[in-house]
């Protein structure tokens, strides 16, 4: 299975991240055009096999999902107790204009040009590895908000958060006769976690967000820098 097992920790001057590769993906159009999986639009022509994708204005941004409440810990630290609450829920989605295009190869092609999936197949109808791309998945739910941290050694006001790294852009496939889908789609490929300690300079984005929310007014670790 490709997309998974990958974990890196980051570690910076009051924030720590845990990235795990949990790639995943769920269908917000399930290719409709500009609605959803529900909606009542009418069937559709299939776009054709061996067309071309065209990606512009893709952006890969970290965004918060849950945030818990301060805790102060003396020196030494200690057991971090205070659950995460939720602050935004990942809806992944693939919408279209035109004849109707698969879900999966869109976010098949999106992987292949982030380079979050490694096949040399143009699409993934024709990749006959024999690898499960989690990234493809359109039902695949979005990441629960576990507490990845259970104790810190450090002391002061903590606050724990996690979050996804999300990937989004437009496309378009073009096919032989002229015929083009348009449409945009957006996923996540990575769940993050980490903490932040109230009153120092955080230095990863979300751990900023996070302090905003959770430590007090006028603490250092609200401050953007």
């Amino acid at each position: 299975m490709r997309g998974t097992g990958r974990r890196i920790r980051l570690t910076g001057l009051t924030a720590v991240a845990l990235v795990a590769g949990l790639t995943a993906c769920t269908g917000g159009g399930g290719g409709g055009g500009g609605g959803d999986a529900h909606g009542t639009t009418a069937a559709r022509p299939k776009a054709c096999r061996g067309g071309t994708f065209t990606w512009s204005g893709i952006k890969q941004s970290d965004r918060l999902t849950g945030v818990s409440a301060s805790q102060r810990l003396g020196k030494g630290g200690g057991a971090l107790k205070n659950p995460l609450r939720r602050v935004y829920t990942p809806h992944p989605s693939v919408r279209t204009e035109g004849p109707e295009l698969s879900p999966a190869e869109v976010l098949f092609s999106l992987g292949k040009r982030i380079g979050e999936i490694d096949s040399t197949a143009a699409t993934l109808a024709d990749d006959d590895s024999g690898t499960t791309y989690v990234f493809t998945d359109v039902h695949a739910k979005p990441p629960a908000l576990d507490q990845s941290f259970t104790r810190t050694g450090a002391a002061g006001d903590i606050v724990t958060y996690a979050g996804v790294r999300e990937a989004a852009g437009t496309f378009r496939y073009s096919c032989a006769d002229g015929t083009t889908t348009t449409g945009r789609a957006r996923t996540w490929k990575v769940d993050l976690a980490g903490l932040v300690i109230c009153g120092e300079t955080a230095d990863v984005a979300i751990a900023r967000q996070a302090a905003r929310l959770s430590c007090e007014a006028g603490s250092g670790g609200v401050e953007s820098g």
